[in-house]
């Protein structure tokens, strides 16, 4: 699936960000013409960050690219039809695999009502998806991120989102979560945005989840 969605306030966020942060400023005049995009399928996103938890965002990439190859047209039905072995040849750990399959199943009990959802905010949103087995709240922050495209999220266990601030405001040193959210105080209410141009100091290809 290749619908992807824009979120309508980035103009506005970047603008702002970069009257309050010199390092925003500079990040986003060289990234120009450059967004975050919602793919708008739930469990694409979920499946996706789940392979992506622990692991480097091109390591994630390669593995995610050999699961697409043997699902195919990616769904929860498709996915159960991939043998646990043949999931684990893409290089998943037979705990990702069974995270994968209870999520599939879960989607399928479960179907996903994108409206009622939207209602929810930020912290009943992960609440729900950690009651998933293997979500937890980087996984539910990703969600928030890259399908609800939800502005104000600050995922300070982000190892990606750790190493660029470390690097532009602690002089290069480990950076703990409690400096990450006073620094972030000045992004609010654009913490994803700020995050997501973070992220981009690191690798100028967006990753997409």
């Amino acid at each position: 699936m290749n619908n992807f969605i824009y979120p309508d306030y980035w103009q506005q966020a970047s603008a702002e960000l970069s009257e309050c942060d010199e390092v925003l400023a500079r990040l986003i005049a060289d990234n120009r013409g450059l967004h975050l995009r919602s793919r708008g399928d739930a469990f694409f996103t979920l499946a996706r960050s789940i392979v992506g938890q622990q692991v480097s965002v091109k390591a994630a990439e390669t593995i995610w690219q050999r699961v697409l190859e043997k699902v195919g047209e990616l769904s929860p039905h498709a996915l159960l039809l991939v043998e646990t072995p043949v999931l684990q040849a893409c290089g998943l750990s037979s705990r990702k695999v069974s995270y994968l399959q209870d999520l599939a199943e879960h989607f399928i009990a479960n179907p996903f009502d994108q409206a009622e959802w939207a209602q929810y905010d930020d912290v009943e949103v992960a609440r729900r998806l950690m009651l998933i087995r293997g979500i937890g709240q980087w996984t539910a922050e990703m969600f928030l991120i890259f399908f609800m495209a939800r502005p104000n999220v600050l995922p300070v266990d982000d190892i990606g989102l750790q190493r660029a601030m470390s690097g532009f405001y602690n002089g290069g040193q480990p950076i703990s979560k409690l400096k990450m959210r006073e620094i972030a105080r000045r992004w609010q209410p654009w913490q994803t945005v700020a995050t997501w141009y973070m992220w981009r100091s690191l690798d100028p290809i967006p990753v997409e989840y």
